[in-house]
């Protein structure tokens, strides 16, 4: 009889804190916290997260809603209807009280420590090109643990990992050349250039990532270039006497070695990979990735422009249009991974990070540049299905009931979430949504990285939104949540964005510096290291990072646009790139997205959205001291 007793009890206790919790908050016997972030995981929960529910609305503003069939009336309504049509106490004052140490931290940012974060920016820079110069140039990369060199993995081909990337073409050092020039060295800019002319060959045999080669190599060469050659923009005149476009030169020979990828395809879209010397490698595989694919026409269209041979825009101009007429029919997504040559879909996930980020980035990126409609159509359409098929959370990131805002993996052809973890690339896309003017929203999306990294010291390669815990847990030192508060701050100058950055500089130096560099992360838990530092680290990660702290740099102060590639080289907005020496390269052709509509928000017509940001809120904290702990709960922090 005992057992009973204890039954009897435990149902007893339970029906007390449910009248307790009626009483108290209105939250009654089904009672939720907002929450899709449960402490003990259930896999019965799981499994009605990924039901197509009837009679649940997908864009609710509680993910819990989903979860447990629960839903209201109003489950959309706006923060103000909320606040007006209920006397309840919101669940959200529970995490009220501590309200005032978000204010505390993160309210102000004295000049004094800004100079000296723009120094240790500067510092880390230079601890990672020096030692790269000293042990590991005319290498491709620096193994900061044992100061040596690293190239290509000849005695291993199928080593991706390292051959998409190195190519026995000195990777650093080019990729590393304009972070020079926003450093101020204009001699070591020099130096680095000459060296580049003189000792670096494409005529090798390396098979090479298409993609990677693009963004690393061709970037750099041609942003150097127009920063050699063209004073207006934007450090000035930093050219040299004996300069004979080279390095534009050096571009084109790159370029050209890249187009067998072009061909053979029966879709348009390139392979994956070339051998510099011979082409497309025999044994060459028909799978690529969307990014991979559609992110060549920042690159290739400004080279077509600056020598006047239309052939580059048109290759990456095609394999664009070619991925674009595959998304689906009924949600307008595409896929992660396509077959070449048939067309079909082999991964039908849809998110916004690997494999997928930068073909975003660059169709907004492309109309920014070359002014073509067309591509910020297809931006301006892939947006509004990123928004009605990923988004999940409440309606606005600042006011409101519900869970803060989070985008998900869903299947491209019906919306459906297939799993319930995001990756660290995905942090990129709170700075292109600045770009976009949607400053809200990149808010509340940062927010949400921030606080993984402050989990964490690092970003996991993929975190589970659902376990609170890494999914895959090594950190090569990447960019992306490093430009997002760079771009947030120059949007809102909220000094919370200086003390994000803060947070990572530091983070970086207590957890990565090693002997000669900083290492790529193997475990952000125990923070257990691999001797390799990517090129992209000094490239990016160290100018977003300088530059976040740099008010008076060159790019703050000049009269002309910019925007960054997805590798972070400086690239003037010129009206140069918006002039064509050919006809259109797809006049009328079918698939064509129609003309914007009268009622449609007007594109953007430069980089800078800082208006857009009520002056009052620029010294308050961008996101409520409420929000931000419930974020910072989401991810275990409390």
């Amino acid at each position: 009889m005992q057992w009973r007793s204890i039954v009897v009890g435990l149902v007893v206790l339970r029906l007390s804190l449910s009248c307790v919790l009626w009483l108290a908050f209105g939250l009654g016997p089904n009672v939720s916290w907002g929450f899709n972030f449960p402490l003990g995981f259930s896999l019965h929960k799981l499994d009605l997260l990924f039901r197509d529910e009837k009679g649940i609305d997908p864009k609710g503003n509680s993910w819990s809603q989903r979860i447990h069939g629960h839903i209201h009336e109003n489950a959309a309504t706006t923060c103000a209807n909320v606040g007006e049509a209920s006397t309840k106490r919101s669940y959200l004052s529970f995490f009220d009280g501590n309200k005032d140490e978000y204010v505390r931290r993160y309210s102000s940012f004295p000049d004094t420590l800004k100079a000296k974060m723009k120094d240790m920016a500067k510092d880390m820079f230079y601890f990672g090109y020096d030692n790269y110069m000293k042990y590991a140039f005319p290498e491709d990369e620096l193994n900061p643990i044992d100061c040596k060199g690293r190239g290509p993995d000849v005695l291993n081909p199928s080593n991706i990992n390292i051959n998409d990337v190195l190519g026995n073409y000195s990777l650093t050092l080019i990729d590393t050349l304009d972070t020079l020039l926003v450093l101020g060295n204009v001699t070591e800019f020099h130096k680095a250039v000459k060296l580049v002319i003189d000792t670096v060959s494409f005529d090798k045999d390396s098979t090479v990532q298409v993609f990677e080669a693009n963004i690393r190599i061709l970037g750099s060469l041609i942003s150097s270039h127009i920063l050699l050659t063209d004073p207006k923009h934007p450090f000035g005149k930093v050219g040299f006497d004996d300069y004979d476009n080279e390095l534009l030169h050096m571009a084109h020979d790159l370029a050209v070695r890249l187009l067998p990828a072009f061909e053979n395809t029966s879709t348009g879209i390139p392979y994956p990979r070339v051998n510099l010397k011979t082409g497309v490698p025999p044994d060459s595989i028909n799978e690529t990735c969307t990014a991979g694919a559609g992110s060549l026409l920042v690159e290739f269209g400004i080279l077509s422009r600056l020598i006047g041979d239309s052939t580059f825009e048109w290759v990456a101009r095609r394999a664009v249009r070619a991925l674009w007429n595959l998304r689906s029919n009924e949600t307008g997504l595409l896929g992660n991974v396509v077959n070449i040559q048939t067309g079909q879909w082999v991964s039908k996930q849809s998110g916004l990070g690997a494999g997928m980020d930068s073909f975003y980035e660059y169709l907004l990126k492309s109309y920014l540049l070359f002014g073509e409609k067309e591509d910020y159509r297809m931006f301006q359409a892939a947006y509004e299905s990123i928004h009605n098929h990923m988004r999940r959370g409440r309606e606005s990131c600042n006011e409101g009931e519900g869970d803060p805002p989070l985008y998900v993996n869903v299947n491209m052809f019906s919306g459906e979430i297939m799993n319930t973890w995001i990756d660290s690339l995905q942090a990129f896309f709170p700075g292109l949504q600045v770009l976009n003017g949607d400053v809200d929203n990149a808010i509340c999306l940062h927010a949400f990285y921030y606080a993984i990294w402050k989990r964490f010291g690092a970003l996991p390669e993929r975190y589970n939104w659902q376990l609170q815990a890494p999914d895959v847990l090594f950190y090569p030192l990447r960019p992306e949540l490093v430009e997002s508060t760079y771009l947030l701050y120059q949007a809102t100058k909220n000094p919370f964005y200086l003390h994000v950055g803060m947070d990572i500089l530091q983070s970086l130096e207590k957890n990565a510096k090693v002997r000669c560099g900083y290492a790529t992360l193997h475990h952000v838990v125990d923070k257990s290291k691999e001797d390799r530092m990517e090129s992209f680290f000094l490239s990016e990660t160290c100018k977003y990072l300088y530059l976040l702290f740099d008010e008076d740099n060159p790019l703050h102060k000049s009269d002309n646009k910019y925007i960054f590639t997805t590798e972070g080289h400086v690239v003037p907005i010129d009206k140069r790139f918006r002039e064509k020496q050919w006809n259109d390269l797809f006049p009328c052709e079918e698939g064509v997205l129609a003309e914007q509509e009268p009622n449609k928000r007007p594109p953007p017509s430069n980089t800078s959205n800082c208006n857009r940001i009520p002056e009052e809120r620029r010294y308050t904290l961008p996101l409520k001291s409420v929000y931000m702990r419930q974020i910072d709960n989401m991810v275990g922090l409390f």
